[in-house]
C-alpha cells in the first residue's frame, strides 16, 4: 500500500507544474479586463522585464558560453514573441476562448518532444491528450464571444512557438539551475520587446494605479513565478505529461470568465472543463516515481552508480601484489 511519502514523491512534481498553467490562465482575464489594448508591444515588455530583473537578481549569474545564444533563443521564443502574441489574442478574444485554443498545445508539445529529445508519447498519454482535447473542443465549441480572425491566429502562433521553446529547454538541460535559465529568457524577451515597443508604438504609456497593480501581478505572479514552475515540470517530467497538465490553463480562464467577468457557464462546457481534469489525473496519478539512481544516471554528462555501500563500512585499503620468490 502507497503510504503517505511515496504519494508525496510521485505528485509533488506534477503539482509544482500545475502552478504555471494555472497562473497563464489568469493572465487572460487580468489582461482583458485591467491592462490598456492598445500597445501590446509596450504590455508585453512591462510584463517580462520586470520579472526577469527580479529573478536574476536573486539567481547573481550570468550566462557563459553557449548559454548567451541558447539564451537568445530561448527567450524569444518562450518571452518575445510569446508574450506579444499573448498580449494580441487576450485583447482580441474573450478569455475562455483564448485560453481554450491555447490547450491544444499538448499535442505541439508531444510533436516537439518527438522530434527535438526523441521522447515518444506513451499510449496513456496520448490517450490523455486526445481526451483533454475532447473537453478543449466542448469548451471552444461553446465559449460565449466573436472570433476574432486575427486573435486566433495569435493565439495559435503562441502555443506552437512556446512549445518549441520549452522542449529546447529540455534538450539543452545541462543541471542550470530552472530559476536561472528562466531570468536569463526573460531579460532576452524583455529587452526585445522594449526594443519594438520604443520603435513601433513610441514612449511607455502612462498607467493608472488600477493598471500597474495587474501589471505587478502579471509580471510576478502570472509570469515569474508561473514560468519558473512550468519549466520545474518540464525538467522532472516527461514532455508529453507537462502539456497536459497545461489544460489547466483553458479551466482557470473559463473559471475566471465566468466567476469575476460574467461570462456563461453552459452545460458543455462543464462537462469539457470535466473531461480536462479527467485527462490530467489519468496521465499523472499512476505516474511511477524514477528512484534516484535512475534519476542520476538519467543527468547529461553523469556516470551509473556503483553497488552500495553501509555508511559506517571501513575503507577498502589496496592489497599489494604478491611476488613468488624464483
Amino acid at each position: 500500500m502507497e503510504t503517505m511519502a511515496q504519494a508525496w514523491l510521485r505528485v509533488r512534481w506534477p503539482l509544482l507544474a500545475a502552478i504555471g498553467p494555472v497562473a497563464f490562465g489568469s493572465t487572460y482575464f487580468v489582461t482583458h479586463e485591467f491592462l490598456p489594448g492598445d500597445t501590446p508591444l509596450w504590455g508585453s515588455a512591462m510584463r517580462a522585464l520586470p520579472a526577469g530583473v527580479v529573478l536574476l537578481l536573486i539567481a547573481r549569474r550570468l550566462p557563459r558560453g553557449r548559454w548567451w545564444w541558447r539564451s537568445a533563443v530561448l527567450g524569444t521564443l518562450n518571452m518575445g514573441l510569446f508574450f506579444c502574441l499573448v498580449y494580441v489574442a487576450a485583447q482580441l478574444l474573450p478569455s475562455s476562448v483564448a485560453a481554450s485554443l491555447m490547450s491544444l498545445s499538448p499535442f505541439a508539445i508531444a510533436g516537439a518532444a518527438w522530434l527535438l529529445v526523441r521522447e515518444r508519447p506513451t499510449a496513456r498519454v496520448a490517450f490523455a491528450a486526445v481526451l483533454g482535447g475532447a473537453g478543449v473542443l466542448l469548451i471552444v465549441g461553446t465559449a460565449t464571444g466573436a472570433l476574432d480572425g486575427w486573435g486566433v491566429a495569435a493565439s495559435v502562433a503562441s502555443m506552437v512557438l512556446s512549445s518549441i521553446g520549452a522542449v529546447l529547454m529540455k534538450r539543452w538541460d545541462d543541471g542550470t539551475p530552472v530559476l536561472t535559465v528562466t531570468a536569463w529568457q526573460l531579460v532576452v524577451g524583455g529587452i526585445e520587446l522594449v526594443v519594438a515597443a520604443a520603435v513601433v508604438e513610441g514612449a511607455p504609456p502612462s498607467v493608472t494605479p488600477t493598471e500597474a497593480a495587474a501589471f505587478a501581478y502579471v509580471s510576478l505572479v502570472a509570469t515569474a513565478l508561473g514560468f519558473v514552475c512550468w519549466f520545474s515540470g518540464f525538467r522532472h517530467l516527461p514532455a508529453g505529461a507537462v502539456g497536459v497538465i497545461g489544460l489547466l490553463n483553458p479551466v482557470t480562464g473559463v473559471a475566471l470568465g465566468v466567476a469575476v467577468g460574467g461570462e456563461a457557464l453552459t452545460v458543455t462546457q462543464a462537462l469539457g472543463i470535466g473531461l480536462v481534469l479527467s485527462s490530467i489525473a489519468l496521465v499523472n496519478l499512476r505516474r511511477r516515481e524514477p528512484s534516484p539512481s535512475r534519476r542520476r544516471s538519467d543527468r547529461p554528462g553523469s556516470r551509473p552508480l556503483g553497488p552500495l555501500r553501509p555508511p559506517d563500512a571501513a575503507p577498502r585499503v589496496p592489497v599489494p601484489p604478491r611476488h613468488r620468490s624464483p
